[in-house]
């Protein structure tokens, strides 16, 4: 079931930020866009040199107004699993459950970044290998939040 390759389902259009980019940058990323995971690139090819998460920035225990005064590749992380855009669904999604990951860049043999594959991209494709015709439309469509109003 999950022999299709990572590129059939990897987002493509990744943000992404520079190791000189400000940690502002990413705090407005990760807040706007309600991300989790961003790829750090260096160049004109967009060469992956780290990742920058939102635990992270929840690890520095920094206040923000000094994020301005501090530059992303002082925080991101370096050393990073990444996987090909031929190889299987399925290796993605045992690389996540082993190591609790729950995004990873997808790289050509330049180590050029070509996509981001998440947790939510592998439960996506299952669910819609198993529901093709969107029989949950009518829950989604009752789903209601609760607020507390206090």
């Amino acid at each position: 079931m999950m022999n299709e390759p990572i590129s059939t389902i990897m987002i493509t259009k990744v943000v992404t930020v520079s190791p000189d980019d400000k940690l502002t940058v990413v705090k407005d990323i990760l807040f706007n866009k309600r991300f989790h995971h961003i790829p750090v690139v260096k160049g004109p090819k967009n060469r992956l040199v780290g990742i920058i998460t939102s635990y992270d920035i929840f690890k520095l225990n920094r206040k923000f107004e000094d994020y301005d005064s501090i530059k992303v590749q002082e925080v991101m992380t370096r050393k990073i699993a990444t996987l090909r855009p031929e190889e299987k669904i399925g290796a993605a999604a045992q690389i996540f459950l082993r190591h609790l990951f729950h995004g990873m860049p997808i790289v050509n043999d330049d180590l050029e970044l070509v996509g981001i594959i998440t947790t939510h991209d592998i439960l996506r494709y299952n669910f819609d290998k198993e529901y093709p015709d969107d029989e949950f439309e009518m829950i989604w469509r009752n789903f209601e939040v609760i607020e507390d109003e206090e």
